[in-house]
């Protein structure tokens, strides 16, 4: 990996992580239960995820959020120490957080409003295009593809988790204090 991709695309993956979380860890809790019923109403098939957001008060989202940044850490200082297959692994990652920042957008067309997270993924666009620019001049098409499938069912997988992680670690700390 050259070091101008590194510098302007590897090294800001962690930071506009946070950055874009941070308005999904603020807004995330009181979004959802002001909105559940009428997205309910809207779009009856997504109740069981709107259910499931509603236990992810800020505390567990914020946890949750934490777990996500240290697997973005990990993947990136694997690519620091250029481990086999890095620029693979690092591509599932980004292409993984392009495609959120794309559901993001989705989602506030569909809702016809704001989500939390649309503010920062308008702003994160460009970053996204070009990553996935520059990822497409050393990766063939099909390559880029797999990395993005793999990276979505990863994303998928690993939010499960995350989620499940932060409501535990959160009625953990709820119940010591």
């Amino acid at each position: 990996m050259s070091a101008p991709v590194f510098l302007y695309l590897v090294l800001p993956l962690p930071i506009l992580f946070v950055i874009h979380d941070v308005e999904e860890v603020i807004k995330q809790h009181c979004w959802v239960l002001s909105h559940r019923e009428t997205l309910t109403k809207r779009f009856p098939r997504i109740k069981h995820v709107l259910n499931h957001l509603s236990q992810l008060d800020t505390k567990a989202f914020a946890f949750a959020t934490f777990e996500e940044l240290i697997v973005i850490l990990l993947v990136t200082s694997y690519v620091l120490v250029q481990g086999p297959f890095a620029t693979e692994i690092w591509t599932c990652i980004f292409m993984a957080f392009s495609i959120h920042l794309f559901i993001h957008l989705t989602q506030a067309i569909l809702v016809k409003g704001y989500v939390p997270g649309v503010i920062t993924s308008i702003f994160l666009l460009p970053y996204a295009i070009y990553g996935q620019h520059s990822i497409g001049l050393v990766m063939s098409t099909k390559e880029m593809i797999a990395c993005g499938i793999a990276g979505i069912m990863f994303m998928i997988l690993n939010l499960m988790f995350a989620h499940k992680f932060g409501i535990q670690i959160s009625r953990i700390i709820d119940n010591r204090f």
